[in-house]
Order: structure tokens, then C-alpha cells, then sequence
């Protein structure tokens, strides 16, 4: 029997988008001949993953797990909403999600992970659900927040079922205080999240090139000013900024005569203790991923055609 390395078994998940494990026995079973390896997982109905896996998906859940003081969250991608509404895609989103836990919001560790009750890591098994269902899946990413004492809430917008939905928030509370009461001002909070989707806690969190960015365009606006007068212009004009998108800065949107940190400031009486909000992680379903254009009429003349 041929030496079967991992380098051959890389390329050949790499050609067909089997999992790992399959991989490996179909090239046992072939003798290390490569191409007979992808008849192998062919015949087996394994490599109808690598046909789909150059289709968009944009659609899918995201799944969210808050346990104590850690929580995570995942998006994992479908083609069509159709397949998000099915038992089965939601199943495997929320086991992964549970085991997003343990990744410390290592995408990579993520899908390596052993899926339970299959014998095949996360990737292998979405793979096997890609050529089961018939639609490209995708694990697309996962994080998580942490804190020493006192909690991570959460909330999912447009929830299809428990901890599965449209938009996942996580929001990590330090106190001392008291757990239901932080709890239910974790959730407000988590709400707010949703709905005003803040890019930083404070401005000095905001991504250095997101600040430049805004820098620029208060000095366009006011081209022509003295140096004095733009330093002013632009420090003004970032803590207006910061008002819209710094989550602390912000109008807290379920009492307008506040600001989120002045709610939270407020809430330490009946949680008995400081708290202090240490970060938050939004995912809303297919943020940032380009999707095709193509009208109905171009879809069905290209099947028409053949392509």
C-alpha cells in the first residue's frame, strides 16, 4: 500500500472539497493514485462540495452562545434562505456555534473542531452537508468575548429559532454586582448594538484608517481655513463622530436623555457594583460579502442556453 502524506491529502481536498478524512480513505483505497481518488469520492456522492464551493453565499445564520462570563458567535453561509430555514442547516449551525466557545474566535480552530456525534471535524462536515443539500455552506467566521467577573449577554435580531438569527450581539459586562440585574442590562444593551451598530466602544478604538478617513473629509469641507482653525474644525467635528458611532457616546436608543455609558452609570444601584462595559461584537448576516447581480431573465436565459 502506497504512503499515503498529507500533502496528497491537502490536494486532493483542495481538488474535490471532501473533507479531510475522506480524503485520506479514498486515496487508501486507490493506492495514492490521485485520479482514481476523485472517481472514489465522485462515486461516493464526496466531491459534489467543490462544485458548489465557487457560489456566492450570502445568506445563512448567525449563532450565538453566552455561558457565564464567555460567549461566542458565528456566521455560518448558505446560498439561499430557503436552506436557512431548514431543521437541518439550523441544527448544524447551532452545534457550531456551542463549540465556538472553545475557538477563542479562531475561525481556522473553529473548523477543526470535532462536530459531534460524526466522527468528522466541522469543515469535513459541512462539506458532506454541501453535497447533501446541494448548496455551497460556509463556516465564514466567529469571535468571542471574555471577562474576568461578571457576564457576557447577548441578543439575536430576527431570531428564526433560539440563539439563531438575522444579527448576533455579544456584550461583556465587568462587575461584581448583581447576575440577573446585569443581565437584563447586558440584553438592553445588547439590543442597542443591534439596532445602532456602533463601530468602537470610544473614538480612540475606531480603526486608525476609519479616522483618517473622517479627517479628510472635515478638512475638505473646510478647505482653505487657517491651521489653527482646522485643528479646531476637526477635533469638533470627531466628537460628533464620536457621538454616532462610539457605543459609549451614544444616544441610548431606549431612553433618548442618555447616553449608553450614563445609562450603564446609572444601572450600578440596583446591580450593587461598578460596571464596566469591555466590548461588544456585532455580526449581521453577509456583511461585506459582494453579492451577483445578475437579474432573473439573465438566470433563466443562461439555463436556457446551456451554461
Amino acid at each position: 500500500m502506497a504512503d499515503i502524506s498529507a500533502p496528497m491529502v491537502k490536494d486532493l481536498r483542495d481538488k474535490t472539497g471532501a473533507g479531510m478524512m475522506d480524503c485520506k480513505q479514498a486515496l487508501g483505497a486507490t493506492n495514492g493514485d490521485m485520479e482514481a481518488a476523485i472517481d472514489w469520492l465522485r462515486a461516493k456522492g464526496l466531491s459534489k462540495a467543490a462544485k458548489k464551493s465557487g457560489r456566492v453565499a450570502a445568506e445563512g445564520l448567525v449563532g450565538v452562545v453566552a455561558q457565564g462570563t464567555k460567549g461566542a458567535v458565528v456566521e455560518v453561509n448558505s446560498e439561499t434562505d430557503f436552506v436557512a430555514r431548514n431543521e437541518k442547516f439550523q441544527h448544524m449551525v447551532g452545534e457550531i456555534a456551542k463549540l465556538a466557545l472553545a475557538a477563542d474566535g479562531s475561525t481556522e480552530k473553529l473548523k477543526t473542531a470535532k462536530f459531534p456525534g460524526s466522527g468528522h471535524d466541522v469543515a469535513a462536515y459541512v462539506a458532506e452537508q454541501v453535497a447533501t443539500i446541494g448548496e455551497n455552506m460556509t463556516v465564514r467566521r466567529t469571535a468571542s468575548l471574555s471577562v474576568n467577573q461578571g457576564l457576557v449577554a447577548s441578543y439575536v435580531h430576527n431570531q428564526v429559532v433560539a440563539g439563531l438569527g438575522k444579527i448576533g450581539v455579544l456584550v461583556a459586562l465587568e462587575s461584581p454586582g448583581k447576575a440577573d440585574e446585569l443581565a437584563a442590562l447586558g440584553r438592553l444593551v445588547a439590543m442597542h448594538v443591534a439596532a445602532a451598530n456602533p463601530v468602537a466602544l470610544t473614538l480612540d478604538q475606531v480603526p486608525a484608517d476609519v479616522l483618517e478617513r473622517e479627517k479628510a473629509i472635515l478638512a475638505e469641507k473646510n478647505a482653505g481655513k487657517p491651521e489653527n482653525v482646522m485643528e479646531k474644525i476637526i477635533a469638533s467635528g470627531l466628537k460628533s463622530y464620536a457621538k454616532e458611532v462610539c457605543l459609549l457616546e451614544q444616544v441610548y436608543v431606549h431612553d433618548g436623555a442618555k447616553t449608553v455609558a450614563q445609562a450603564i452609570k446609572e444601572a450600578e444601584g440596583k446591580v450593587g457594583g461598578p460596571i464596566s462595559l469591555k466590548g461588544f461584537i456585532r455580526y449581521q448576516l453577509g456583511d461585506g460579502i459582494e453579492k451577483a447581480t445578475d437579474d432573473f431573465a439573465a438566470e433563466v436565459a443562461k439555463a436556457a442556453s446551456g451554461g
